[in-house]
């Protein structure tokens, strides 16, 4: 049973890792599209409204769909100033209840309260408000983004939880090497 757990703990880090190594590429294209609008418009005297909301639109993307992968390598800012000194044990308790009280719950508030925000999207053809800004379906793709962005920290919540339960049942948790907690066990 362990095993089974472990794997599929393993798949579900894969898949985060996976999420988060595609959308820093977003970074390049952000920083691509940044330099060539003021090249269009510092030396060329043009403006291109579409391409200056997909640079906003990436920057988006990278914090929402990076949520997770950040959640995954646990580099989120936390406010409890007494959980770096706290025991491993004691770590995976905070994780777990926080993953539990906090995480998932917001988490599927955010997708179930933004689906109608999402489907009215797709229903109208939204197009951007702006004059020569971003067309249908650019959009209602990009609105879709939110509930993407809870489904991941629901999947990285889950990999959360199950690393926190093998901690607080005394086994002994291999963590992924990209993990910043390498090597910990009880």
């Amino acid at each position: 049973m362990k095993i089974v757990v472990l794997k599929f703990r393993h798949v579900l880090n894969w898949f985060g890792e996976l999420t988060g190594s595609a959308v820093s590429w977003l970074t390049l294209f952000m920083v691509v599209g940044t330099f060539v609008i003021v090249v269009l418009r510092y030396i060329f005297d043009l403006g291109w409204i579409a391409m200056q909301e997909s640079v906003i639109w990436m920057h988006a993307m990278v914090f929402m769909l990076g949520a997770a992968y950040t959640l995954k390598r646990d580099e989120h800012v936390r406010v409890d100033i007494f959980y770096r000194d706290l025991s491993v044990r004691h770590k995976a308790m905070v994780d777990l209840a926080g993953t539990i009280l906090f995480l998932l719950p917001l988490s599927i508030f955010f997708a179930v309260s933004s689906w109608d925000y999402v489907t009215i999207s797709w229903a109208i053809k939204e197009a951007s408000r702006e004059a020569g800004g971003l067309p249908y379906p650019f959009v209602p793709i990009l609105k879709s983004i939110i509930p993407l962005t809870a489904l991941l920290l629901i999947i990285q919540g889950i990999s959360n939880l199950i690393s926190s339960v093998l901690i607080l049942t005394n086994h002994k948790v291999l963590f992924d090497k990209d993990s910043t907690s390498q090597g910990e066990s009880i």
